[in-house]
Formats: C-alpha cells, sequence, structure tokens
C-alpha cells in the first residue's frame, strides 16, 4: 500500500515539473537532487544500521518520508509549489531513503534460512512491482481527477500502512557486538567492499547500467511529443516496467537452481540494454510495442536485482550487513538517478530519441568492459546451501 502511494508521487513530481518548465531537462535533474542525498548519506545509514534496532529506524524513516510527501501535498494545494521547491522536498525525502534502504535491506536475511533468500528476493520484487504497477497506472486517473496535490496526499496517507506493519515486525535478537567509531565502521565497510571483486563487479555493472539505459526522465517527452497519449499513457509508461519486473519476479523459480550467478548478471544485464535500444526506436503509431520492450527491459533487471541481491547477502556477515547494503544502495540508486541528469543532458544536446538508443548500446558496452574488468564475476559460483544458520525460525516452525 506505502509503495503504491510512493508510485502515485514519483509520477505526479515529473510531471509536475514538465508542465511547470515544458523541459526534459528539468526533469531529468530530479535524478540529481536525488542522487545528492541517497550517496552521501548512504554509508552512515548503514553505519546506523548496524549500530540501531533497525525496526525502530524503520519507524523513523517512514514517519520523515511521510513529512516530506505531506509538503508536497501542502506547496501543490496552495499553489507555492515552484520547481526549486520541488527540487528541496525531493532531496529531503531522498535522505530518509538513504537512512530508510540499509535497513530494510540488512533485517530481511534476520527473517528467512539461507537457502530461502534468492525466494525472499523474489518476494521482495513481487511486492515492489506490484505496487510499480498499481501506482503509475492509477496516477494519471488521480491526477485527472484529484489534481497533483491529490496525488501527493494519497501517498501521506499510505504511509500510515507502513508504520503500522513496521511496528508490527518481529525480529530474532542481534548478536551483542562492540561497535567501533563512525569512521572505523565506515573504512571496515569499504574495505570490506573493496576486497571484495565479485561484490564490486556486479554493483559497477547495476551502476552503469542504469546510469546510462534509464529512460524515465524522457517518459513525459515520449508521451506528449512522440505517441501523443497525454497523462493517461504517461502513467502507462511508468507502470510498463513494474509489470515487466513482476511478471520476471512471479517465474523466477527458477533462479535458485542457477549457480553461475554472476554469468546470469551479466546476461540480464545485456537484455536491458537490447531492450532500451528498441524503445528508443519506436515512434508514433506504435506505444504498445514500445510499451512491451520497456515491460522487457525492467523483467531482465528484476532477474539481474534477484541475482545480485542473493549475492550479497550470501557473502557478507550479518556485522557488516548494513554497512554493504548501503553501499549497494548508492550503486543501485545512485545509477537511475544520475541517469535522469544523464538522459536529460543527452536529450537537450542531441535528442531524446539519440539519448534512450545510445544509453542502451553503452550498458552493452558496459557488460563486456566488467566481464573484462572483473573475471570474478564470470566465475562465481554460489556457495551450497547452509542449514544451521543464525536467521529465523526454520521451515517447520
Amino acid at each position: 500500500m506505502s509503495l503504491t502511494g510512493t508510485q502515485l508521487r514519483l509520477v505526479a513530481i515529473p510531471y509536475q515539473i514538465y508542465l511547470i518548465t515544458g523541459s526534459s531537462l528539468d526533469v531529468g535533474l530530479i535524478g540529481l537532487f536525488q542522487a545528492i542525498p541517497l550517496i552521501s548519506l548512504a554509508l552512515f545509514g548503514g553505519v546506523i544500521a548496524d549500530r540501531v534496532d533497525r525496526r525502530r529506524l524503520l519507524i523513523v524513516t517512514q514517519i520523515g518520508l511521510a513529512a516530506c510527501s505531506a509538503g508536497l501535498a501542502i506547496g501543490t494545494q496552495f499553489g507555492f509549489a515552484s520547481v526549486p521547491y520541488l527540487y528541496a522536498f525531493t532531496a529531503i525525502g531522498a535522505a530518509f531513503s538513504a537512512l530508510d534502504g540499509p535497513a530494510r535491506g540488512a533485517l530481511t536475511p534476520s527473517l528467512v534460512q539461507r537457502e530461502q533468500l534468492p525466494a525472499a528476493m523474489a518476494l521482495n520484487q513481487v511486492l515492489f512491482q506490484t505496487a510499480s504497477i498499481a501506482g503509475p497506472a492509477m496516477a494519471g486517473v488521480v491526477i485527472l481527477r484529484f489534481g497533483v496535490a491529490g496525488a501527493y496526499w494519497i501517498d501521506v496517507a499510505s504511509f500510515v500502512v507502513a508504520i503500522v506493519a513496521v511496528t508490527t515486525l518481529v525480529a530474532p535478537p542481534r548478536e551483542v557486538r562492540v561497535h567501533p567509531s563512525v569512521g572505523r565502521a565506515l573504512v571496515e565497510g569499504l574495505a570490506h567492499f573493496r576486497a571484495n571483486r565479485i561484490l564490486f563487479g556486479t554493483m559497477l555493472l547495476d551502476f552503469l547500467a542504469t546510469f546510462f539505459g534509464s529512460p524515465r526522465a524522457l517518459f513525459p517527452f515520449y508521451a506528449d511529443r512522440i505517441f501523443a497519449v497525454g497523462p493517461e499513457g504517461l502513467g502507462l509508461l511508468f507502470a510498463a516496467p513494474g509489470v515487466g519486473s513482476l511478471i520476471a519476479a512471479l517465474t523466477s523459480g527458477w533462479t535458485k537452481r542457477v549457480r553461475r550467478q554472476g554469468v546470469a548478471v551479466l546476461f540480464s544485464v545485456a537484455a536491458w540494454g537490447l531492450a532500451i535500444v528498441a524503445f528508443g526506436l519506436m515512434n508514433d503509431g506504435l506505444f504498445i510495442p514500445a510499451l512491451v520492450f520497456i515491460a522487457v527491459a525492467q523483467g531482465a533487471d528484476t532477474i539481474s536485482a534477484i541475482f545480485r541481491s542473493t549475492i550479497l547477502l550470501t557473502v557478507v556477515p550479518d556485522h557488516l550487513r548494513g554497512r554493504l547494503v548501503a553501499i549497494s544502495s548508492m550503486f543501485f540508486l545512485g545509477g537511475p538517478y544520475l541517469g535522469q541528469v544523464e538522459s536529460g543532458v543527452v536529450a537537450d544536446l542531441v535528442s531524446p530519441m539519440f539519448s534512450v538508443v545510445s544509453g542502451g548500446v553503452a550498458t552493452i558496452l558496459s557488460v563486456v568492459g566488467v566481464a573484462l574488468w572483473a573475471p570474478e564475476v564470470l566465475s562465481y559460483r554460489t556457495p551450497a546451501p547452509e542449514r544451521s544458520v543464525e536467521r529465523g525460525p526454520s521451515r517447520g516452525a
């Protein structure tokens, strides 16, 4: 429920800015105001997640995110939500997300057995992508009926569900540890990340793929100028990735049988790049095929995410997990947010279609580059399942 509300907001903000300025570059700059807080605060969010009760931290972040959506709703309702105002609340929300993500990601392995991690990652994708379909699909209707402010108010209300859900969450107690200083904790996490080439390689690949191959900032332009489908069509463009991801997640049972998970990541990212190239070549009259290609691209990215998350949660010990999840989020979120800026700049300098197509080609080249730079990605095999672990109840419980 909460993620569905968030998706309404993620459609409303770029649409509102596009209405105000008519500029794809201004829409793309949203990514900059998301990326700076996420990248600069993510590591500190990881340190905090490794030190405090992760459930309580999630409650605080949900309240903060709800307050940001309320600020957007009030500013829009009363007519003083300028572009800088929208950028400011986007940045504040991203700061709370930088604290939220590491706590959320680090908590998951405490709730399931190690051999259940691929299924848990797939379930997370199902839940997220269901919201990613429902939210954008509803966004066009909501904006037409209740206005942009109405979309923000619905997002505020949806956070009540998230706060109630987190307060009822029960996790096993964590091992008591003596925590190093903040500086030392940061160094420890970065050292572990740098020494583990499989983590570095897969995260770098995800960053490059989403930096070059993320066309979200150009969806308002494509809906308005290429396909002429209005707000409803824009909502479908934002919903199509969720459809592809949901289908991929629901059919991902085969992923648990794949041991060459690094190779699987490479193939998945290459498929993403090819589908983005195909989307960029669409023109008037090809709206449905364009939706299909966007869905295929995001489906491939979901399979990649399942493998990448499983690798991370398998090879990282619990006391470092918050920090490594935070580093992962810097790549996972920094790539698409900075990618919005990149696509907006290229679209402004050349053309939107060139921006999309060249981004897909660059993604494919990134796959080749990472495979050559980090052969550990090619050789990685997942370890055999461990039954005796410290995570959660057994299957028979």
